[in-house]
C-alpha cells in the first residue's frame, strides 16, 4: 500500500519544552491508527504538529504527506491538502452559523472562489441526518451552546464534507455517553464507507472506540515516543494492566 503519511524521527517542542521526542510512524492510504498513552504523553500534540498548529515548533525530523516534505507548510496548506484534524474541545464561532463555516470550508478545501448554499445545504441534509442531528442544527452558531456530543457530531459532520486524505481524531468519544459514542462511531464509518482510501489516526483512551472502528494498528506513546505497536489486543492489554510494562521500556 502507498504511503500517505510518514513521521521521520519527529522532535517537537512548546515554548522551550521538548514534548515529541522522536516519532517514527508510517501510515498508508486506508488505514487506521489508534494512538494510545498516559496523560501527558504527547498524543494530542502529535495531532496538532502533524496539522501543523502554529504553537508547536519541529525541531527535527521530517513530516511528509503523499511523497512531499510539509514540515515547514502552514495549517491552512496541510488543510488544504487534505489534513483534517477532529478536535478534542472545538471551540465556539458565535455569529458565524454552521452552513457558512462549512461553505467557506469546503470553498477553501476545492480551491474554489465560490460554493452556494444550495450545493452545501443539500450533502449537509444528507450527512445530518446519517448522524442523527436536528435539520435546524445547520442554521445554529458554530458550537455555540452545543452540548458535547452536538460538538464531536459536528466534527464528524465537517470531516465528511470536507473529504479529508487524513482525518485525526483528538479524542472525539471524550465525554461522550455510549450512545452518542456509537452514532459519532457510525458517522466515521460511513465516510469511510464512500472514501475507502481515507486514512486516520484516532487518539483515545477507551477501548469502546477501537471496538467501534476496529484500527489495523494500535500504538503506545509514553514520555514523546512510541513504545510499542500491534493490533487491538494491545488496547485490550492496556484496559486490563494500565501502562507500566511500557513506562518501564522508557526508563
Amino acid at each position: 500500500m502507498t504511503d500517505l503519511l510518514v513521521l521521520d524521527d519527529l522532535h517537537a517542542s512548546a515554548d522551550g519544552v521538548e514534548i515529541l521526542a522522536g516519532v517514527s510512524l508510517r501510515v498508508a492510504e486506508g488505514e487506521v491508527h489508534a494512538l494510545m498513552g498516559p496523560n501527558g504523553a504527547g498524543k494530542s500534540t502529535l495531532g496538532n504538529v502533524i496539522m501543523g498548529h502554529p504553537g508547536y515548533e519541529i525541531t527535527s525530523g521530517r513530516l511528509i504527506f503523499r511523497g512531499e516534505d510539509i514540515t515547514s507548510w502552514s495549517a491552512d496548506e496541510r488543510a488544504r491538502a487534505g489534513i483534517f484534524l477532529a478536535f478534542q474541545y472545538p471551540e465556539a464561532i458565535s455569529g458565524v452559523s454552521v452552513v457558512q463555516f462549512l461553505r467557506q470550508a469546503i470553498a477553501a478545501r476545492k480551491n474554489l472562489d465560490e460554493l452556494s448554499v444550495l450545493e452545501v445545504r443539500l450533502d449537509l441534509q444528507e450527512w445530518m441526518a446519517k448522524l442523527e442531528m436536528d435539520p435546524a442544527f445547520a442554521s445554529r452558531h458554530l458550537n455555540d451552546g452545543f452540548s458535547g456530543g452536538e460538538r464531536k457530531r459536528n466534527e464528524v459532520l465537517q470531516m465528511a464534507l470536507l473529504e479529508p486524505e487524513l482525518a485525526i481524531l483528538d479524542e472525539t468519544d471524550s465525554g461522550l455517553d455510549i450512545d452518542a459514542l456509537r452514532i459519532v462511531a457510525r458517522g466515521v464509518r460511513l465516510v469511510r464507507e464512500q472514501r475507502p482510501q481515507m486514512a486516520a489516526i484516532v487518539v483515545t483512551h477507551y477501548v469502546k472506540l477501537l471496538e467501534e472502528l476496529v484500527p489495523d494498528f494500535v500504538h503506545i506513546l509514553v514520555d514523546g515516543k512510541i513504545v510499542h505497536s500491534g493490533g487491538v489486543d494491545v488496547a485490550t492489554a492496556i484496559e486490563t494492566a494500565g501502562y507500566d510494562q511500557w513506562r518501564e521500556v522508557v526508563a
